[in-house]
């Protein structure tokens, strides 16, 4: 046999060996997939279980709370423990790292659920022992203390809602500093329990080798804790001359109300919010009033509004579940159990089991959450699709769900939209700089106090182990810092301010969710004022606009399924950026500049 012939029977048993390889290799991968798609269906089904026994304990604990009552806290504890056991046990864990060591022979929506179960793993590893199941407990007590608290003031108990009543509206600044104390007390009870779950919450992700708590949320959205500090000091920076005018224009403004000397820096109790957060009760728009409009409608009747406005997008009518289920108004008087007053939205079976835990009432605050509430029903909603599995019905990133209800928060706001409503006049005449004051007392403000004083006590507390006795002087650094607020009095470490805001107890570590989505609502708002409704960012109209909701759905629909970046720019064509937020509220900075020649700033040009 000649060279030629020998070469060419050469190649063909080489060809021959190398698809007989492929053919092995690629029975062999199917073989694998079939494998982790059984795995991941078994998975999917019991998670879901799991999470209807949990979700419907917890809900049972939020939404009646009753005084020595340890059975519902006993029943949510176990609910949460076998959840957790479930979803960290080490056979899952397992499992998962074993498939993922093949992440290239699977698909990228099974790598994703793998990924998924790893990360849920993390919170709740089995490999920590009894720390997990010491963590629940705590939480659960947590909880307890924090929403069963009497909130005394003159020896007679309020409301959180009263509470906030009066800081909102009253001139009294001695009233003021009664209720905003009051408001300040159930920290006290909550100290010791803050440390405790910062201790167990480390040791419970430690296991699986993160460095603690802080790290372990940053983990979900592909970033370390480093990264997303650094990502919210940009955030602060790139709002903090707005933020620098808003600041002296309010120690001005409300010197002037209190008939006070002008304060270097804001004292707590004069803001119209417990803690500094939201300042947009100080302006009120002339030629809108919500307040008086709303009077003379009811709860349901804002609520029912709300379901109507999401329709004329397109969306499905809630389910009449939703309002068998969920708690959406005050409790009567005389009512033998209290609950929950911060508002929320739930997905007790991540399918069609939606609810949402309020306090409706009529009146401007409550419009805007219920829109707000109702925008991240309807993420749950569009989401729970055969498209997306169970586990992966979340938003594109935490920050994606806030965004979203914050966003309609936004128009809801908006005159032309009111309009519509029949809430203010066709003719009424109202001043648009000072409704671009109202928004940035609400979205703008809020970023120093998310990305900044939350974000950086919360990487202190798990990441930096601060001692118990330094929390209240760390908190109050870096209100200072970032907000420009102090406390009316001295804030001694008997006292633990920090643990009165819900997150903190919660939510941990994970507030700063609340300042990118910020961020990512005026993009989504640009983006649909310029683009779909050819309208003025400033006055947009939403109502009825299916290509709105087509847009809004196209956001929703994947939820956890697709990579949050990717996503925004295929949607979008850019990364997260606050370009949109500064570009709205240009308009502002010019004026309050102008309002505020000659006089004294007192917070830094820069930090």
């Amino acid at each position: 046999m000649n060279s030629d012939k020998m070469k060419n029977l050469y190649y063909l048993i080489l060809c021959l060996l190398i698809l007989n390889a492929c053919g092995s290799q690629n029975q062999d991968s199917k073989k694998l997939q079939e494998e982790v798609k059984t795995y991941l269906e078994e998975y999917n089904k019991k998670f879901q279980e799991l999470l209807i026994a949990s979700s419907e304990a917890q809900w049972k604990l939020n939404t009646m709370i009753r005084e020595n009552d340890s059975i519902t806290g006993k029943k949510a504890t176990e609910a949460g423990e076998e959840f957790a056991k479930f979803t960290g046990s080490k056979e899952n864990i397992e499992k998962a790292k074993t498939y993922l060591a093949s992440k290239n022979d699977l698909s990228d929506l099974q790598v994703r659920q793998l990924e998924t179960i790893l990360f849920m793993a993390g919170g709740n590893p089995e490999i920590a022992g009894d720390v997990v199941k010491e963590r629940i407990k705590a939480e659960t007590e947590q909880t307890g203390l924090l929403y069963g608290f009497k909130y005394m003031m003159n020896e007679k108990e309020l409301s959180t809602n009263e509470l906030d009543d009066i800081l909102k509206n009253s001139a009294d600044l001695e009233k003021r500093l009664s209720a905003w104390k009051t408001s300040k007390e159930v920290g006290k009870t909550l100290k010791n329990g803050l440390e405790k779950l910062r201790n167990l919450r480390n040791k419970s992700v430690q296991a699986l080798d993160y460095s603690d708590y802080f790290a372990y949320q940053a983990a979900e959205y592909g970033m370390s804790d480093v990264e997303v500090v650094e990502e919210c000091d940009k955030m602060i920076k790139d709002v903090w001359p707005l933020y620098r005018e808003l600041h002296t224009w309010a120690r001005y403004e409300l010197a002037k109300k209190y008939n006070k000397d002008v304060p270097d820096y804001l004292p707590a109790h004069w803001l119209p919010n417990r803690w500094g957060q939201d300042w947009t009760a100080m302006v009120n728009v002339e030629g809108i009033d919500l307040d008086e409009a709303l009077k003379s409608k009811s709860a349901e009747w804002v609520v029912e509004q709300g379901e109507y406005f999401y329709k004329s997008l397109g969306f499905d009518a809630l389910p009449k579940s939703f309002y068998e289920k969920s708690s959406l108004y005050p409790l009567p008087p005389g009512t033998d159990y209290k609950k929950n007053n911060h508002a929320s939205a739930w997905h007790i079976d991540n399918d069609k089991d939606v609810r949402s835990l309020m306090s409706v009432e009529p009146n401007t605050e409550w419009w805007g959450t219920v829109l707000h509430e109702l925008g991240h029903i309807y993420y749950y909603m569009t989401y729970s699709n055969n498209d997306v599995p169970i586990i992966l019905r979340g938003g594109a990133n935490r920050a994606y769900h806030e965004a979203m209800g914050s966003l309609i928060g936004l128009a809801a706001m908006q005159k032309p939209f009111l309009q519509e409503f029949g809430l203010v006049a066709k003719n009424v005449q109202s001043n648009d700089t000072m409704n671009m004051l109202k928004e940035a007392l609400d979205f703008v403000v809020h970023i120093p106090w998310g990305a900044g004083v939350m974000t950086h006590f919360e990487h202190d507390l798990y990441t930096g182990n601060i001692k118990k006795d330094a929390f209240n002087k760390t908190w109050w650094e870096y209100v200072k810092k970032f907000q420009g607020i102090v406390p009316p009095e001295e804030r001694g470490e008997q006292y633990c301010d920090a643990a009165t805001k819900t997150h903190i107890n919660d939510d941990a570590a994970q507030y700063y969710d609340y300042s990118m989505s910020n961020v990512l609502l005026f993009q989504f708002h640009d983006h649909i004022a310029k683009n779909i409704l050819k309208q003025d960012p400033h006055n947009t109209n939403y109502l009825g606009s299916k290509e709105t909701g087509d847009f809004l759905r196209k956001l929703m629909y994947p939820g956890a399924s697709v990579d949050w970046r990717q996503h925004l720019k295929d949607n979008l064509g850019s990364e997260m950026s606050a370009k949109p937020m500064l570009e709205y509220f240009e308009p502002l900075l010019v004026y309050l500049k102008n309002l505020n020649k000659g006089r004294t700033y007192t917070l830094p040009e820069t930090l």
